[in-house]
């Protein structure tokens, strides 16, 4: 499965190379800033996409540029989102794509999530401290990250069959909404834990116990 690396404009903190863990396979699209977390890492984007209004510098000459007016229906990474789409790409990798001082990018991003499973692709965030997966009627397998709690949270309406195992609060076939947060700190115990759901979607997030 083609992947898509979208490096976002987001904050960086100490997400590492090895964490992304590019091949030449991959696609890496660079959004407007998020060219700089790219250098950073040291990786060479195959695109840039953006309206360019939070990075300044030059633009490396040698590296396709999609260039868009600030006037736009779509965020960078979603514009992003769909170049990789259109390249074959179903699995995407978002980094850098929470934090910093922008909460409704941060927002716009995990909707981009739902966006991207309507289209048949996966999808997970890097963010500078947590990972973030949404899931649709199926299981997914985590592994224990010491220090970091795992949540599950209903997304975009009532989730059923919601079975969590290898973790500290087991839930067994149970139902989650959007109006209470049942599913929030939770940990992992052992290697991995096993989150499943029968209907509906869980926004499953992985965040440092302290930060």
């Amino acid at each position: 499965m083609k992947r898509c690396i979208i490096i976002s404009a987001g904050e960086l903190g100490e997400i590492t190379r090895e964490q992304i863990a590019p091949t030449s396979q991959d696609m890496v699209i660079a959004c407007d800033a998020g060219l700089k977390h790219a250098r950073t890492l040291g990786i060479i984007p195959d695109l840039l996409v953006g309206d360019f209004d939070s990075y300044t510098g030059s633009l490396p000459q040698d590296v396709p540029t999609l260039r868009v007016g600030e006037e736009k229906d779509d965020t960078d990474t979603m514009l992003a989102v769909r170049k990789g789409l259109e390249a074959g790409c179903r699995h995407f990798l978002l980094v850098a794509a929470t934090g910093g001082i922008r909460l409704d990018h941060t927002i716009a991003n995990l909707q981009t999530l739902a966006f991207l499973q309507s289209k048949g692709a996966t999808g997970e965030i890097l963010g500078a401290r947590e990972r973030i997966w949404l899931l649709c009627d199926g299981s997914l397998t985590i592994a224990n990250r010491p220090d970091h709690s795992l949540s599950v949270f209903a997304f975009g309406g009532e989730a059923k069959g919601v079975t969590l195992q290898g973790v500290h609060y087991p839930l067994e076939n149970a139902v989650l909404g959007c109006d209470f947060p049942l599913g929030v700190s939770n940990h992992i115990e052992g290697d991995r834990a096993t989150v499943t759901v029968e209907q509906g979607t869980l926004l499953i997030l992985q965040c440092p116990l302290h930060q």
